[in-house]
């Protein structure tokens, strides 16, 4: 059947990120040092640790909810349980947040292949792009520093919609921007839970990039896998 869309997820498919550990704390020091300026007298390692305690409740909770709460909401729960009384809509966390999302930034780079594949993609496909992330405007900053915003045709991203992948309902509203059928789409991304379940299950086609090696899973299996971007050409041509 011929494919008239493609969908991609951003990191680690458009963009380059590596473990969290390279850029997760680098980040919260910078966001900290930010917050004891503000007046926020708690040492780094409580802040530390109070910030992953919150961080993995709302990841526990996502997993059955699928919702994608800004991470303004998170931050703001740190600084309670901390003894601080601010808000999301407080100032100081907007620009604490900001100043994570800058440092966030420095370790992203696009993939040597992405801005030629959308490229050549362009205007022959209808592209999207699904991403998870709980500050979305560093999304849309990073599709701006890397001219990546200009191919696509639709950008979700959870923490705007409150839902994150592999929640149907993301998947959905792509399809339904771009006026396309599942059954005509191709999503391609990196991780066989998010890109490659929850596309299937709505009936789109799916190509997972194999960024690292992991585990074979007899319950969720791609149609195509690719190791480079630039395989992607050839393997729509075959769909």
């Amino acid at each position: 059947m011929q494919v008239e869309a493609v969908l991609f997820d951003l990191f680690d498919t458009l963009l380059l990120l590596g473990s969290s550990e390279v850029y997760y704390t680098p980040s919260l020091r910078k966001l900290h040092e930010f917050l004891v300026k503000k007046g926020v007298n708690a040492s780094f390692e409580d802040f530390n640790r109070v910030y992953f305690e919150i961080r993995d409740k709302f990841y526990s909770e996502s997993r059955e909810s699928l919702e994608e709460p800004h991470f303004k909401v998170r931050l703001v729960q740190t600084l309670n349980r901390l003894g601080y009384t601010f808000d999301v809509s407080d100032s100081v966390v907007t620009d604490a947040t900001a100043v994570f999302s800058s440092e966030f930034m420095r370790y992203a780079s696009p993939d040597a292949d992405a801005v030629g594949v959308l490229q050549k993609l362009h205007g022959k496909y209808k592209l999207g792009l699904i991403s998870n992330a709980f500050i979305p405007e560093t999304v849309r900053k990073l599709l701006e520093k890397f001219s990546l915003k200009q191919f696509f045709d639709v950008i979700l991203i959870s923490g705007e919609i409150n839902r994150r992948k592999p929640s149907p309902e993301i998947f959905e509203r792509a399809l339904q921007a771009l006026g396309v059928k599942a059954s005509r789409t191709v999503f391609v991304g990196d991780m066989l839970d998010l890109d490659v379940m929850g596309p299937k299950k709505i009936g789109m086609k799916t190509v997972l990039i194999r960024r690292r090696p992991m585990e074979e899973n007899v319950d969720i299996k791609p149609d195509r896998v690719i190791t480079r971007l630039s395989e992607l050409l050839a393997v729509l041509e075959d769909c």
